[in-house]
């Protein structure tokens, strides 16, 4: 069986598979990443980052936004970023956005 976890670089496009949502629990007062019978809560930051995985923005256009956002040196964010996606990545929360085809 093929592995369809992606490599995490400043090129990729990630986004949530169509499987897994990113949604507000209301009861919780949380932010949830809802898949097929898993649940993970992730952290501020992770849920700000999330929200600009929509399969448009590459990740070094999130890195850039966030560094402008926090006034923070543009390195570190990146090198947090792409460590924080692939970890959501290798556990099967995010895939790569496919080229469209005309």
């Amino acid at each position: 069986m093929a592995s369809r976890n992606i490599s995490v670089s400043e090129t990729s496009r990630p986004v949530l598979p169509r499987h897994t949502r990113l949604k507000f629990d209301e009861t919780r007062q949380v932010w949830v990443i809802l898949a097929p019978e898993r649940v993970l809560a992730p952290d501020e930051i992770a849920v700000e980052v999330l929200q600009l995985c929509d399969g448009v923005r590459s990740v070094s256009d999130m890195v850039d936004q966030l560094a402008a956002k926090y006034a923070a040196d543009r390195t570190d964010i990146a090198t947090d970023v792409i460590a924080m996606l692939q970890d959501l990545a290798d556990k099967g929360f995010l895939t790569q956005a496919r080229e469209k085809t005309s």
